[in-house]
């Protein structure tokens, strides 16, 4: 599964060069992860279990930059899954020029709030993130 979510660069959005602050960019591709849960899990389900998803680490690399009014468009999609963590791979393009801004691999975990530690994926969502890796291929 891919999801797209577009965000439109506003004035608060940007920096003393006038494009977009590095910072930003995390809250961009934050957006598109929420967006992305969004289409893959069903909310009430989701947020009545035991799991949280910690992040614990993101690579990101800037490759262009974005500026007052340009549509960006930020793709998430799950890339691998291993015993208890889980990585995406995001990418942010220009609608306008099609350039590429951002890469960025996130890490996250499934965490049990009752245990209070990192838990391996239950059988049905290992499952199901791995047909997501494997339509995206």
């Amino acid at each position: 599964m891919l999801n797209k979510t577009r965000i439109k660069v506003r004035g608060y959005h940007l920096d003393l060069f006038q494009h977009v602050n590095n910072a930003r960019y995390l809250e961009f591709i934050e957006e598109g992860r929420w967006a992305f849960f969004d289409e893959f899990f069903d909310q009430e389900d989701w947020m009545q279990q035991d799991f949280v998803w910690p992040v614990v680490n993101i690579n990101i690399n800037f490759k262009s930059e974005a500026n007052f009014g340009d549509l960006l468009e930020v793709q998430t999609r799950y890339t691998k899954i291993g015993n208890r963590s889980i990585t995406m791979k995001q990418t942010i393009i220009n609608v306008k020029n099609n350039d590429l801004v951002v890469e960025a691999d996130v890490t996250y975990v499934c965490f049990s709030k009752a245990a209070k530690a990192a838990i391996p994926f239950p059988d049905d969502l290992r499952e199901k993130v791995q047909q997501s890796i494997t339509n995206n291929i």
